[in-house]
This record gives C-alpha cells, structure tokens and sequence, in this order.
C-alpha cells in the first residue's frame, strides 16, 4: 500500500460550514499555532506558555482567581473536574435542571457519592430564582449549588448572577457550566463570586474540541484541600493537577501527566485573538449575528422556540415548519451546501433545528449561507415559507447591501 493510499481518508474530509451546537469554525491562525513544532511538556518555554494561557483564561473568564487553567479533556471533563472535587460522599447538592446537561450535573453529583436535590424547569426556560431560594430554604447545610448558565440543549440563559448569590447567602459552593456562554455573552466570575466555572475550547473560543478551561475561587480551592477523602478520580484530582500547572508566580512544576502541547498552542492562539478583538466586541458581533439570523428566519416563517429574553445568542432553537422531515433537510444542508446545523434533542428531537453562531462562526457570511440553504432546501421540500424575504431582512440588521 502506498503512503498516498494510506492517507487517503485524511485528505477526503470535506470543509463544512459548522453552524451546529460545536464544534465550531476554526481561524487559520489556530490551525497554523497547533502545527508548530512539538516541545517537552516541561520545557521551560512551554512552561512560559502555560502562564500565559492562564492569564488569557483569567481575561475570557473575567476573574483573578489564581486556579484558572484548561484541563487535558473536553468539556465533560470540566465539569467532573468540579464535582469530584468539590463533593464528597454524604454531601448534598442543588441541581437545576432545565436542559440535558443540567441532567449530566445531576449525574455527577450522584457518582460523587453525594445526594442530589434538584430543581426542574420546563426545557426552553430559564432556572426560576425562586424555586432555587425555597428549595434552599427547605434543605439547610446543602454544599454546593449547581446550575447551567448556557443550556446547550436548549439555547437557554439562566440568571447566574443570582443564581450565584443565592448559592453564596445559604453558604454553599457555586459550579457553573458556560461551555457555550464563554466568549460569547458577559461571562463574569468576580462579579458573581462564582465559585467553580468549567467551559469548552470547541465553542465561542473557536479551538478544536479537547480542552476544558476551569476556574475555581480561593473559596473552592481552600474546600478542596479541607476534604476528608481522596478526590475519587486520579487525573482530574485538583491537589495533583495544581501542582502541575504552578502558582501564578511561576512556581516549580511537579509532573502530572503528559500535557496536549499542540492543542495548547492553538488555545493560547485562539485566547489571543480573542484578546485582540476584545470580550465586549465578541459579546456584540453574537449579538447582532443573532439578531440577523432571527430576523431572516422570521422574516421566511420560521419561529424561534425559546423567548427572546432568556434566548443564547450563539445558540439558537428554530421551529422546524410542520410536515417537514427535519433529519431530510439536515442532510440536504450537509450534502448540497457543506453546512452542518443540530438537531433538536429529548422532547425537542424533530422539532427544531439548533443552529450555532459561536465564535469564528459568527459572521455575515455564515449567517447569510445558513439562511440561503435552508430557505432552498425547505423550498424543495414544499415547505410553506415566505421565499425571498430573508437575506433582506438579516442584510438590513447587518447593514449590508
């Protein structure tokens, strides 16, 4: 077999326009960062390179809190990162659950060997305020209060704010989930006095999926190492994990584990970026990315499904028109113009499409592509839409002729 043979598969990946719920587009510069030559995990300008990512994470999460680092693994990873942290057996936890994810954070908590109280709200709405202050009433001496801030199932936000200060008043730790929400709305972990924060690279920091920056408080951190009992994972074991990634002084490093060195490279580029253009410039482009598709999508005849007030603008659930075979017409989008959009899921699943507008994805030509192939793909499928009307509707929010 010969060496054109065997990569052949490699070379057959199509570009796609990814406009679903993540992975999403990523800038030449981050591919070009990641292809750099390969350093020892300890190599003091590797070294250099994790301080620096950590003030870059310390700037998009909107904190000083010294333990801000990407952990080694997606997302997911984040999130247990938090919880087997922070929790220990016999502990309990408040959960809102409004989403699928909300539901995973329900699932952490229980094989922390801890009790899960938890909050439900409707999918599509926010966590109510409310209900999570009686039910904190209700169950004194709870340890952690858990919610997600950008529901990615949904394309929800919820208050995390007040979310945050109710956790605080009843003396337990907050954990928040912002996979989708940072880089894309007003993440602030200071000015909530959040206490433990996890997202994903693959989202509005527009970096290949595989790394889950965290940030926990001083409060956080002193609770960890206050636990009766070993963290139960070893990799994500925070006492361990900090030692590797030093203080922010640049402290001795105490190995840990083999650190994905090209990956890092492509955060730092991708925080970089993020830094030059500026988090309340990327906060306003997803805005008025938003505003452009929801007017082009309305503008054809198609409805949003979450209320405009609690709406995520990177993610965004669209009604798919009656008699309509959602899958079809994702697949249409796929194979005729290269774009791939979400289906909906749970009780969702057929009913809307969850279209991403998260970070290098969030532009005006992507959002003029989107609304273009699916007006053509539903026009094919006799779909009752108004033609014609949504490039002029999105071109007037965009201010492009």
């Amino acid at each position: 077999m010969t060496s054109a043979m065997r990569n052949q598969p490699l070379a057959d990946l199509p570009r796609r326009i990814l406009m679903g719920p993540g992975p999403s587009e990523v800038h030449a510069r981050v591919l070009g960062a990641m292809a750099r030559p390969t350093i020892g995990h300890l190599d003091p300008a590797f070294v250099a390179l994790m301080d620096e990512i950590k003030a870059l994470l310390r700037y998009a999460f909107r904190t000083e809190n010294a333990m801000t680092i990407p952990i080694s693994a997606p997302g997911s990873a984040g999130m247990e990162c938090c919880f087997v942290n922070l929790l220990e057996p016999g502990d309990s936890a408040l959960v809102c659950v409004n989403g699928v994810f909300g539901g995973r954070m329900k699932e952490n908590v229980e094989r922390c060997g801890a009790k899960p109280i938890v909050v439900e709200d409707a999918w599509g709405r926010a966590v109510d305020p409310q209900k999570v202050e009686a039910a904190l009433r209700a169950n004194p001496g709870l340890k952690a209060v858990a919610f997600v801030h950008a529901e990615t199932s949904t394309g929800v936000r919820s208050d995390a704010a007040t979310l945050c200060r109710l956790a605080r008043d009843a003396g337990a730790l907050s954990i928040v989930d912002t996979v989708t929400g940072l880089a894309g709305i007003p993440v602030e972990v200071d000015a909530w006095e959040a206490d433990a924060v996890y997202s994903g690279t693959q989202k509005c920091l527009s970096c290949p999926p595989g790394l889950s920056p965290v940030t926990f408080s001083a409060r956080a951190v002193d609770a960890v190492r206050r636990r009766k009992t070993k963290v139960q994972s070893w990799f994500l074991d925070l006492s361990l994990i900090m030692a590797y990634w030093g203080d922010k002084d640049g402290g001795a490093r105490t190995y840990h584990h083999t650190a994905p060195v090209n990956a890092l490279y492509g955060l730092h580029e991708a925080l970089a970026m993020l830094r030059e253009e500026g988090l309340e410039a990327a906060w306003r482009r997803h805005a008025i990315m938003h505003a452009a598709l929801v007017a082009g999508f309305e503008a054809m005849g198609l409805g949003m499904r979450v209320d405009a007030a609690v709406r995520l603008p990177q993610l965004n659930a669209v009604e798919v028109p009656p008699g309509i075979d959602e899958a079809a017409i994702r697949r249409q989008l796929l194979s005729v113009f290269n774009l791939e959009i979400g289906s909906g899921l749970g009780a969702w699943a057929g009913k809307v499409w969850r279209i991403g507008l998260m970070g290098q994805s969030a532009t005006p030509a992507y959002v003029l592509a989107c609304l273009s192939a699916v007006e053509s793909a539903l026009q094919g499928d006799g779909a009752k839409i108004a033609l014609g009307r949504a490039q002029p509707a999105a071109r007037a929010v965009l201010g492009v002729s």
